[in-house]
């Protein structure tokens, strides 16, 4: 994830710098997440069927791939945007490729008992890679440089690619038995129909969504705004310590969680955190106090941690063994693809009326939603 965010950090600047695009701007959030929301269930029905590690193996070769060709075309200087748009898409292609099989290692490392405490860890250290990935990549940026810098990134993929050649673990190891449909578009869609009736597992994924569509990456593309409007001193300190904030909330969220463990996965711990992410967005994006913004960041980042991990919990737990690379796709597909809609839902509808007023209005409807979801999850 570090690796993820540095090559966001150095492409993004070089990419400003070059075209001064705010439709390729755009275009960089788009390229991000749409892969998530039209694969992920494809690649989930993949990682059912074949070695996770050599589908996680051959995401992160795709992540190096497209750092060199960054590279190539940085030193060359030679960039252009058809080709800008071709590496963003071929970099979210990756990341909605090796979700699913991570996934399914996790719950091949620790079993059932033990899903829990790897899926809270796993995101905890997610959002540090998201924490450091801009530090490290501006130190990149600033010390060598765009072209030395994206080529030294690609020394980042390659600790968890060398890993998973040790590792006897494939993503199926206590699965053994379970027959594995034939992977096909099909096949792959057929999920939908096969969970409806389970309300636990279907609510999980919609709480992934509707966080995800009303909230989303559009929490941290506003922030400069939000970090002039409430600068203290210098905005540009100001949006760094708003920045620190947001992803710190992640990071506290998951050690506090797995230190002591009282939070269970279930309905209503999703429910209640996810309500609570929605309100403290919606405090935020109303306060004028600068030192209450960062504590209300905080607070979200704890609360979105234990939604995300918590749901992502249960959907494992529930999902069939053999449909199980499927169902964590469709998860995936919707918390993740659904930020894409974060663009329309605070972006578009801040041009119209103001970004703290359309934070405020997605905030709230991301409660009502919650509601909405509970209502449907707990009904007899």
């Amino acid at each position: 994830m570090m690796a993820d965010n540095i090559e966001h950090v150095i492409t993004y600047w070089v990419l400003w710098e070059k075209f001064h695009s705010p439709a390729l701007s755009g275009f960089q959030v788009i390229s991000h997440w749409v892969p998530f929301l039209v694969f992920s269930v494809w690649f989930g029905s993949l990682a059912d069927r074949y070695d996770c590690r050599r589908l996680i193996q051959g995401a992160q070769a795709l992540f190096m791939l497209v750092s060199a060709a960054w590279g190539v075309l940085f030193l060359t200087d030679s960039l252009q945007i058809w080709q800008a748009c071709v590496l963003l898409v071929l970099h979210g292609c990756a990341g909605s490729l090796w979700t699913p099989g991570e996934q399914m290692m996790l719950h091949d490392f620790v079993g059932r008992d033990e899903l829990p405490s790897a899926v809270r860890l796993n995101a905890t250290f997610r959002s540090l890679g998201v924490l450091f990935g801009p530090v490290i990549g501006s130190a990149l940026l600033l010390g060598l440089g765009p072209t030395a810098g994206i080529f030294v990134n690609i020394a980042f993929y390659l600790p968890l690619t060398l890993f998973l050649f040790r590792t006897k673990y494939t993503g199926h190891v206590r699965d053994q038995g379970v027959t594995r449909p034939r992977v096909g578009i099909r096949e792959a869609l057929r999920v939908l129909r096969d969970i409806r009736s389970d309300r636990t597992l279907v609510s999980m994924i919609l709480i992934g969504g509707v966080g995800s569509f009303f909230i989303g990456a559009s929490m941290q593309s506003s922030m400069p705004i939000f970090a002039h409007d409430l600068g203290a001193g210098s905005a540009g300190a100001a949006y760094g310590a708003l920045l620190f904030a947001n992803g710190a909330g992640g990071v506290v969220g998951g050690l506090l969680l797995e230190v002591t463990g009282r939070i269970k996965p279930n309905v209503t711990a999703a429910l209640v955190s996810t309500a609570i992410y929605g309100v403290t967005s919606f405090l935020f994006a109303l306060t004028a106090s600068y030192p209450l913004a960062l504590f209300l960041l905080v607070a979200g980042g704890v609360a979105n941690l234990a939604s995300m991990s918590i749901s992502q919990t249960v959907v494992q737990l529930l999902a069939p063994p053999a449909q199980r690379g499927r169902v964590i796709g469709l998860y995936g597909m919707s918390s993740g693809g659904l930020r894409a809609g974060s663009g329309f839902t605070v972006g578009l509808l801040g041009t119209a009326i103001g970004i703290h007023a359309s934070v405020a209005f997605s905030a709230a409807a991301l409660v009502v939603c919650t509601v909405a979801v509970g209502g449907y999850a707990l009904r007899r």
